[in-house]
């Protein structure tokens, strides 16, 4: 969206609300709040909106890539994002042959199919018993799926979908169902499956967090990317990421909001210990007569957006155990031709997750927790033509692939990086992921027409919450989810000001494009305002 023009320095506009943040969650809370009658100004800090949510022809005009996110599932599964009914405003929503799937080192594919019983039938012919325990899974994905996305989407505690999941818990079968959703991804694939293929989808699934495959809470993040792509895809916005934004944008200005781009807020305005406006760097303050909602990061906006002075102390206290998830490097590529898989896959996937076995991505985990460069990354991939064919000519193939680096580098363990990003760095790290998509498709490297790096920094450049290149708002370990996010005390939208909402992927349920963590500060300021 273009920059709409926002008053001039000294001028003093009011509204019921400011939400500050044009990302997803910030435009969801805008929704929303718009919808409930209340006026309500929209500021963005950079010249267009869509925060970790947007699309370019930068690398090359014949393709579309996306800048940041691409995949949606929890979009696919999240209520409000289905609510906002965003077809009404040209949303269309796009999938891939298969949603998600591996190639494996001893040869074929790992591949989730649009049937579960094709999926089954696949992984049974690697392992025998291994279809029937997929099936399992899904029948009881089926039956307790929706109340366990309906509690981790909710604000915390989750009443109403609490007690509907604990219902299902506490039923037939239910310590096997606590031990998957408590447990290391490793143990629950081993529990389950005989072969590397379907222990590989659990896993590597999983690791769309930034939970180590053995560490407890990574069964539930496997099991539920991997359940929600069987049941509904992973779906992509014809056009492009940035569709799903603008989308966003018309239907909050189509219903009264106002949205104002190059507006960086550099202070919340409290008075008498509540939020009653903002400030941007041009002098400009906007009054808020009823809330602020920041979709910033809880680092940003209890160090730098509210005044020291009006901060309780022992928020800053606790706000010293804030964790980061790790760094991110993304290269984006221009391709003259589909990826030269050295085995075709049985469906083109959209997303292909590469990583030899459940220990070599233990291997890679252990790495990251050791602040070490990986040698051998693990890389998460999208396939973004074949997933949508109008974002590159016929024959070719927009496509990406990132993986984590540690926010902390104690050393590279390829011998070769130093951690600064330079541009050597940017090359080198670029350079090495090729090569482990070269591994699995020889041939990779000469359909490459264009390549774009994002390195840590240039991913906060872009997006200021993307802090060191962290694309989720702070860790989804244990020990920052749910009442402990984003710090023990304020795990609610609510913060320590009156009438100021933390409204971004800070704020449980954390990061992904699921629409929540807006739609719980909005919730929580209409409730208050009430």
């Amino acid at each position: 969206m273009d920059a709409a023009s926002g008053p001039r320095e000294g001028a003093g506009p009011g509204s019921d609300a400011v939400v500050v943040g044009a990302g997803p969650n910030g435009l969801v809370a805008a929704n929303l709040l718009v919808d409930a009658g209340w006026d309500v100004v929209l500021l963005e800090a950079n010249d267009a909106i869509g925060g970790a949510v947007r699309s370019s022809r930068d690398l090359d005009p014949s393709f579309v890539h996306d800048t940041f996110s691409s995949f949606y599932p929890l979009a696919a599964v999240s209520p409000t994002i289905r609510n906002l009914n965003l077809g009404a405003y040209g949303l269309e929503w796009s999938n891939a042959p298969s949603p998600v799937g591996n190639p494996l080192r001893s040869g074929g594919w790992a591949l989730v199919h649009p049937d579960p019983a094709d999926t089954a039938a696949a992984l049974d012919a690697r392992a025998a018993g291994d279809g029937q325990a997929w099936l399992d899974l899904y029948a009881d994905w089926e039956r307790v799926g929706p109340a366990v996305t309906d509690a981790l989407l909710a604000p915390f505690p989750p009443v109403r979908a609490g007690i509907d999941l604990l219902r299902h818990l506490l039923g037939p079968r239910g310590l096997r169902r606590l031990q998957l959703l408590l447990g290391p991804v490793r143990s629950v694939g081993d529990r389950r499956f005989a072969g590397e293929a379907a222990k590989l989808l659990m896993a590597t699934n999983s690791q769309h967090a930034d939970i180590a495959p053995t560490a407890m809470g990574s069964g539930l993040m496997g099991w539920l990317l991997v359940m929600i792509a069987q049941q509904h895809g992973y779906p992509v916005p014809r056009g492009g990421a940035g569709r799903l934004s603008q989308a966003l944008a018309d239907r909050f200005t189509d219903r009264g909001g106002t949205i104002v781009c190059n507006a960086e807020v550099d202070r919340i305005v409290i008075k008498d210990r509540r939020a009653v406006g903002v400030r941007t760097v041009d002098g400009t303050q906007y009054d808020a007569g009823r809330a602020v909602l920041a979709d910033v990061s809880a680092p940003a906006l209890y160090c730098h957006l509210i005044p020291r002075q009006d901060l309780p102390y022992h928020v800053l206290q606790r706000l010293r155990f804030f964790k980061w998830d790790p760094a991110t490097v993304k290269v984006d590529w221009a391709l003259s031709s589909p990826i030269p898989w050295r085995d075709t896959p049985a469906l083109a996937p959209g997303t292909a997750h590469l990583a030899d076995s459940v220990d070599d991505l233990r291997r890679w985990s252990d790495q990251l927790a050791a602040g070490l460069i990986p040698d051998r990354p693990f890389l998460l991939m999208g396939q973004m033509t074949t997933a949508d064919p109008s974002r590159s000519p016929a024959g070719t193939e927009a496509a990406w692939a990132y993986t984590h680096v540690p926010q902390r580098i104690r050393a590279d363990a390829g011998g070769e990086l130093t951690g600064r990003w330079d541009a050597a760095d940017a090359e080198a790290m670029a350079d090495r992921i090729q090569a482990r998509v070269e591994a699995y498709a020889p041939g990779f490297t000469d359909t490459i027409t264009a390549r774009r790096i994002l390195t840590p920094l240039e991913l906060e450049r872009r997006d200021a919450n993307l802090v060191g290149g962290a694309v989720n708002g702070g860790t989804s370990g244990l020990r920052q989810e749910l009442v402990l996010r984003p710090m023990p005390g304020l795990g609610r939208a609510e913060t320590a000001i009156k009438s100021l909402y933390l409204a971004s992927a800070s704020a449980h349920p954390g990061g992904g494009v699921h629409g929540a963590c807006g739609s719980n500060a909005a919730r929580a300021a209409l409730s208050h305002s009430r």
